[in-house]
Formats: C-alpha cells, structure tokens, sequence
C-alpha cells in the first residue's frame, strides 16, 4: 500500500495527516515529524511506501479550526485493533464537541463500566488524532491527563470546542 502524507499548519503547530489510498486516515496528530506519524502504527500496519501529496482530511482540519468543530466527524478512518478497541474507537467518535467525558464514563459509553483502564488504553492506542476525538476524554477527577500530542494541545481543543458548544 502506498499512502500520502501531508502537513498543514493550525493555530495548534504542524498537522500531519497519513491516509490510505482511499483517503482513510491511518495517523495524525501535531508535528512536523512524518516518521512520528507513522510510529502511530504497528509496524505491520504502517504502509510500504509513503509519498506526500494533499488529503481530503486537510480541508476538515481546516474547517475545523475555521471553527466548525464537526467538520472531522466524516473524514474516513481505518484503524487496526482488537473489537474492544474497534468499538471504543467508534464510540470517540460519538462524543459531543464541548461535552467531554471522564474515563469512568467512556467506560460506560463502551457498556464497560469497571473497564476504565482499558478505556484509558484505547484513547493511548488512537492513530488518527482529531479525526477520533481522544481528547474528549479526561481523567476521572477532570483534569486533563495525558494526550500524545501535549496537554497545551489537549487544552485549546476542549476551550475550542467548548466554546463552539456556548455558542450553538
């Protein structure tokens, strides 16, 4: 598989986008490192050839940050994991711009709930930055807690998003 990769500047930093050759994106997240995206992916997942080119993800990122923060909920994704990981990733997906969830009640959202720390484990094991909203996610007490991408990163994309959800 030969995929295109592509970094676009945001109000965040660098965004770099790895997708398919059906435009699905396999990786994302803020930085200019195009081998840091692509150890996003298990080795045997990442793709044989990579080129840079433009994706379609790109317009979404920046319509995103032009302000329309559901610009990414239709950008494809291909996503290599387990069946929990699979549905916990589905479920990132579901989370309302501006009403993130704690760990405890990811777990819920996934009909787990005494399986925080494999919740916590699917956020830390998600490719596609953005696109599945692992930020929307914070520890149980509702502190920030990890992001791959920095905490400052995590910050301005709930304010973002927070702000998007007071004004609809």
């Amino acid at each position: 598989m030969t995929a295109i990769i592509q970094t676009i500047d945001t109000p965040d930093g660098p965004f770099t986008i790895l997708a398919d050759e059906r435009n699905r994106v396999l990786a994302s997240g803020w930085t200019a490192d195009h081998d840091a995206i692509l150890q996003r992916l298990a080795e045997k997942n990442r793709p044989a050839d990579v080129v840079e080119g433009t994706t379609a993800a790109a317009d979404a990122v920046a319509a995103y940050y032009a302000g329309d923060v559901t610009a990414i909920d239709t950008v494809e994704v291909r996503q290599f994991g387990t069946d929990m990981q699979t549905a916990g990733w589905a479920a990132l997906r579901r989370i309302t711009p501006g009403q993130p969830l704690t760990y405890t009640e990811f777990a819920v959202a996934l009909g787990k709930p005494g399986a925080v720390r494999p919740a916590a484990s699917i956020c830390a094991r998600n490719a596609p930055a953005l696109f599945v909203p692992c930020h929307r996610v914070l520890r149980t007490d509702g502190s920030l807690g990890g992001f791959a991408w920095g905490e400052d990163v995590k910050r301005r994309l709930l304010d973002r998003e927070a702000g998007h959800a007071l004004a609809a």
